[in-house]
């Protein structure tokens, strides 16, 4: 089955084709706007998934070495005269197979969810068919076996990003964030090209799997391969929030809740983080201060993030700032090195499930009370508690509280920490009870205490089944995903030999899990005594949370700013950027329009209207003229001769 790969992006881009012709043309023939065509086709690739999956984990003991070559796919240009090939090729390994069941199961559940959230909206057809072409260009670009097909998936993923972010784009602030999306992770986008073409040039080719081999190998310069793959990095950096980038990912909010569930839990910006994994024999390959490089990005957002979500009081908006806290720990992990790409990817694992679920039940919040807001929330347990239970389980995975797959996840890149960098365990212990902090602070305003806005609470109500199911299946999830990094759970399910020794074969040596009971009991302590804290603080009248803002106005100040980026950056856009645009438009107006182009048309033009003031048809005139013209040439020929 691994060969039939292909299908699984195949299956929903089909739908995008039907359900777009459909939206645009033939919408009468459609009903409900062909939401079970794009539901159909992406159950179809889970299944497929499932298939390709064991059918891998069956033939992993027999490929070994070779599964750097176990491809397919066609040869889409090829020049024989100067060795030049572009593929569309397709790649299943370890990394791929955790991907891909990530990518087509939350795809799924988000999309049966919607049948409910988004019943009624306008453009629901569209909405349908947009987000079949973002899964589709998601498991493209997990399944890419060369750069440049990466490349152009990654940018699909960008263009579908935007069209969801601003799919409410009579809505201003919606318009604006998906364009503050979409140029914001340009700008890493265009340092991933030029990463790509630095290490074609230098190879000859896109082949990841003979780019890797080359730089292990020492065929390419150390230096060169240094600025390369820090290009790459850059690309890895918009994608996935990370500092400087990160501004981006709050305001895409903006979008219906269904999309950032499935951008924050399984596609965009888990893709910056799946490309550090994937070529990480590059940051290997590359000088030491890269990997520095990477934690030092990880752990500023990471911290960043944590402060900020804090203080925030949109319930989105909390949750994406803790998807950027998760992403800045799985970028720490990276920064680590090869020990760390299996923990990693098992907190990507994890974290899809619990921050699907986490989005999905926020959802079902804002879909029963029309608030976001938490200082409109409060005392909605009882009302709906499917949907309270179901975001507790979420939010102490989050947490990372024992025994749940957070817990699991996050413990395992402590542990890989430890053995790695004491100085970075020590910060990630730093960073766990403020994670705890404002997980506690959102559940207790959302849904303990008294109701703050009584409107809003007496029109709550727990949402439909087909909202609940999801949160339900993805609860479970969240619980118990963690468990698969037992080796005897990871064989059970098929993951062979265990989840991280599975990750781990990709690039070496496998190693059996054991627990570290040391960072065992300081995280979870660390965790359930923020939790306690927490709890106290945000109970009744929140006389604890109040008192902590009034004694440090400044810091209350500074993570509500968002340590005053977002302002930085648009001082820079005023001053800078319009001040230079202001500058170059002047030279283009003045230099280029007015005098290089306009400039001889204007001079013929004056020219010629001083002279046709000579041809007057008066016969006296032009014997005035001739004789005035002789005069001043006699006068200037005396005058030559001295």
């Amino acid at each position: 089955m691994m060969e039939q790969a292909w299908l699984l992006p195949a299956l929903p881009a089909l739908a995008f084709v039907v359900l777009a012709l459909g939206h645009f043309l033939f919408s009468r023939y459609i009903p409900r706007g062909g939401d079970f065509i794009a539901i159909g086709a992406m159950a179809a690739s889970f299944v497929l998934m499932v298939l390709v999956s064991l059918d891998l984990f069956d033939q992993l003991p027999a490929l070994a070495a070779d599964l750097q070559n176990n491809t397919s796919g066609f040869d889409w240009v090829k020049v024989e005269e100067i060795d030049f090939v572009l593929r569309v090729g397709f790649l299943v390994d370890q990394i791929t197979v955790v991907m891909l069941i990530v990518v087509s199961f939350v795809g799924l559940m988000v999309m049966i969810y919607s049948l409910g959230y988004m019943r009624g909206e306008p453009r629901y057809g569209w909405f349908y068919a947009v987000l079949s072409l973002f899964v589709a260009c998601m498991l493209t670009l997990v399944l890419a076996d060369n750069f440049l097909l990466l490349y152009v998936v990654w940018e699909g993923v960008g263009i579908c990003s935007f069209l969801l972010i601003g799919f409410y784009w009579e809505r201003r602030p919606a318009a604006e964030a998906a364009k503050k999306a979409f140029i914001t992770t340009r700008l890493g986008d265009v340092a991933m090209l030029i990463g790509i073409i630095m290490l074609w040039r230098e190879t000859g080719t896109f082949d990841m799997s003979a780019i890797f081999h080359a730089a292990e190998e020492g065929e390419i310069g150390q230096t060169y391969l240094t600025v390369a793959t820090l290009a790459l990095f850059g690309g890895a950096m918009g994608k996935s929030a990370q500092f400087p980038f990160h501004v981006w990912l709050p305001d895409a909010m903006q979008g219906p809740t269904p999309v950032s569930a499935l951008i924050h839990a399984a596609t965009m910006v888990v893709a910056g983080i799946y490309l550090v994994a994937r070529t990480m024999p590059l940051f290997e390959a590359s000088d030491e201060w890269l990997l520095y490089f990477v934690i030092v990005v990880g752990m500023i957002t990471t911290f960043m993030s944590a402060f900020m979500g804090l203080v925030m009081t949109d319930i989105k908006q909390v949750i994406a700032y803790s998807t950027l806290n998760s992403l800045g720990l799985m970028m720490v992990s990276l920064g680590l090195g090869e020990p760390g790409v299996a923990p990693a990817m098992l907190y990507l694992f994890a974290h899809a499930f619990f921050k699907a679920l986490l989005f999905l039940a926020a959802g079902s919040v804002i879909h029963a009370t029309e608030h976001q807001e938490v200082d409109h929330l409060g005392g909605l347990a009882a009302k709906m508690p499917i949907t309270h239970w179901t975001f507790a389980v979420g939010a102490l995975a989050m947490a990372g509280m024992i025994p749940l797959s957070g817990f699991w996840a996050k413990d395992e890149i402590l542990a890989i920490a430890r053995d790695e960098s004491p100085v970075v365990l020590l910060f990630l212990l730093l960073s766990l009870p403020v994670t705890a902090l404002y997980m506690a602070r959102v559940y207790m305003l959302t849904f303990q205490g008294e109701p703050r806005d009584h409107h809003a609470f007496e029109h709550a109500h727990e949402s439909p089944p087909v909202m609940s199911l999801p949160l339900i299946v993805l609860a479970v999830l969240a619980a118990v995903s963690g468990f698969v990094v037992f080796d005897a759970v990871g064989e059970a399910v098929g993951f062979g030999s265990g989840f991280l020794a599975m990750v781990e074969n990709v690039f070496g040596e496998a190693h059996d899990f054991e627990i570290d009971w040391l960072v065992l009991v300081l995280s979870t302590a660390l965790v359930a005594g923020a939790l306690v804290v927490g709890w106290d603080a945000w109970t009744g009248e929140r006389a604890m949370a109040r008192e902590a803002a009034a004694r440090a106005p400044f810091l209350y100040q500074l993570f509500s700013n968002k340590f005053y980026v977002d302002a930085f950056y648009q001082w820079v856009i005023d001053q800078v950027v319009l001040g230079f645009a202001k500058i170059i438009a002047f030279f283009d107006r003045a230099v280029v329009n007015d005098t290089g182009v306009n400039g001889p048309g204007e001079f013929t033009g004056a020219t010629g209207w001083v002279l046709k003031h000579a041809q007057t048809g008066r016969l006296p005139n032009y014997a005035f003229a001739i004789i005035a013209g002789v005069v001043v040439l006699a006068i200037a020929g005396y005058a030559a001769r001295g």
